[in-house]
């Protein structure tokens, strides 16, 4: 069976405050118990693995900084 490639995907999404707080409190947890993190991002479902590499990112750049917290891992191919 071949696989399909997946369509590439750029999307921020911004949430309230207390949305984005229970957010971060269940994918803290997730990783503090090793278990995959389950996300829905702009009517798109994730899934992040246990063994995500995790990263923090900081820009800087005329009046604006940013910082981003990153997960990043390989997509199984046979996954749909």
């Amino acid at each position: 069976m071949a696989c399909q490639r997946r369509p590439k995907r750029d999307i921020e999404k911004e949430y309230p405050l207390k949305q984005f707080i229970s957010k971060l409190r269940r994918l803290a947890d997730a990783l503090e118990n090793g278990k995959r993190f389950r996300i829905q991002v702009a009517s798109q479902r994730v899934t992040i693995p246990p063994d995500a590499i995790i990263n923090i990112e900081h820009e800087r750049g005329g009046k604006e900084e940013e910082i981003e917290f990153q997960l990043k891992w390989r997509v199984d191919p046979d996954a749909k």
